[in-house]
């Protein structure tokens, strides 16, 4: 986290010492916060098991109701990242978190299916803006040279909430029976506290940009505003809505989150069919790949940097994880289809670093915002495709295997749209 004081805006040194405390003071925080944001997304998939058999869930209702979060929660983007604009990104994440905190401990009252239809609904409306939020609100911290570091020390809880989840997972599931509560109802009920406790700790902390930092001195507010980029810019705030290179990454992300949520909220199911092993030792195998993967990452994003050649290093993930998911849902036995599938996750965090800077750099100003939001719109849409399609090949195809081997296909579309973007992007240089 060295920062990098080369900078052709406003003083080099106040830039960096201000880009040096905010790497301290904010990207910690806002990491620990989305860390806890996606375990209380995505700690179903380890209480599938018994929480279905308990309830009497089918593969489609699991399905469907893992993927609902994703439905309300797209729908919501947009508006939420108007609001951060209109409230400040103190009181709006704040709010985000304690809400989410709340439904997410709620989650141990679902007994019927539309119970947990209900829920999960609410679960992505609470949440709803939280990650395009923050990927705006560094975006007015973080010059774009160094922006997908930054993004990736944030985004680094992604792989590691695996690390955590896996580990606790084991123990929260063996409560079973205490106070009268199932397993899987002490792993929503204590993996949600800790959102509602980060909430206070945001309304106390998170400065809602550069200029309200009470730690920067004026010379420093105003050297990080003119590093990165956003006065006297001329695009609207609904510009973003109506740029193609928008749309291209768009589509791109929506095939990329179906593939990854396809396969992540039924991989610990899958790895017990494979390995034989029990739940307990597939959440620490998932876990090790989180670290793997969040070291990858962190490689990636600092050499994405300093080429600035964002698709450079994620066109090839892409056609990596294609290949991985095909071998392994076409021979879905044993080791090899395992760490096929264990492959797809390191991949696939290894190149969020690029990916979230490109997000980030398509527009300039508010329409940054609106654009970050509309992009992470549609990639929200393909976490509630892709768990129904899991859900609903299960059923029909009486396996994973089927369902995961399509997940090629997906990667490949997601590539095909990159290329795209790619293209209608060195037009516009060359324009």
């Amino acid at each position: 986290m060295v920062a990098d004081a080369s900078n052709e805006h406003g003083d080099v040194s106040a830039v960096g010492r201000a880009l040096s405390k905010a790497r301290w003071r904010i990207v910690p925080l806002l990491a620990i916060c989305y860390l806890v944001a996606y375990m209380d997304r995505a700690n179903i998939s380890f209480a599938a098991e018994t929480m279905n058999r308990d309830l009497g869930f089918s593969p489609s209702v699991y399905g469907l109701g893992a993927g609902l979060f994703f439905l309300s929660y797209a729908l919501c983007e947009i508006p939420s990242n108007w609001l951060l604009l209109r409230f400040g990104a103190r009181r709006w994440l704040a709010r985000i978190m304690l809400t989410w905190g709340l439904l997410a401990g709620a989650m141990l009252l679902v007994h019927t299916p539309w119970s947990f239809y209900a829920m999960r609904l609410l679960l992505g409306v609470a949440e709803a803006g939280f990650f395009p939020g923050v990927i705006f609100y560094l975006s007015t911290w973080f010059p774009k040279e160094q922006r997908a570091r930054a993004i990736s020390w944030f985004y680094i809880a992604f792989p590691l909430s695996n690390l955590v989840m896996g580990a606790a997972a084991g123990a929260l599931l063996r409560l079973n029976g205490r106070f009268g509560l199932r397993g899987w109802q002490w792993l929503f009920l204590v993996e949600a506290a800790p959102a509602v406790v980060l909430s206070f700790v945001l309304w106390a902390m998170l400065p809602d940009g550069p200029g309200s930092a009470a730690w920067l001195s004026s010379e420093e507010q105003a050297a990080v505003i003119a590093a990165c980029g956003d006065e006297g810019s001329k695009e609207k705030l609904w510009d973003g809505l109506r740029n193609v290179r928008v749309w291209m990454l768009a589509l791109m992300f929506l095939c990329s989150m179906a593939a990854y949520y396809g396969l992540v909220f039924s991989l610990p199911q899958v790895l017990r069919q494979v390995t034989g092993w029990d739940a307990g030792r597939v959440g620490y195998l998932i876990a090790a790949m989180g670290v793997v993967g969040a070291a990858a990452m962190l490689i990636v994003a600092i050499f994405s940097d300093r080429s600035k050649k964002r698709v450079v290093w994620t066109l090839p993930g892409y056609a990596l994880m294609a290949a991985l998911v095909l071998f392994a849902g076409m021979r879905l036995h044993g080791w090899g289809a395992a760490l096929g599938l264990l492959g797809v996750l390191v991949v696939y965090y290894a190149i969020q670093g690029p990916l979230q800077a490109l997000m980030s750099e398509v527009m300039d100003g508010p329409a940054r915002a609106v654009a970050i939001a509309t992009i992470n719109m549609f990639a929200i849409f393909g976490g509630f495709v892709g768990p129904y399609w899991m859900g609903w090949m299960r059923e029909r195809a009486g396996g994973y295997g089927p369902g995961i081997a399509a997940l090629g296909g997906v990667y490949v579309l997601a590539l095909a749209f990159l290329w795209s973007y790619s293209v209608a992007s060195r037009r516009r240089m060359a324009a």
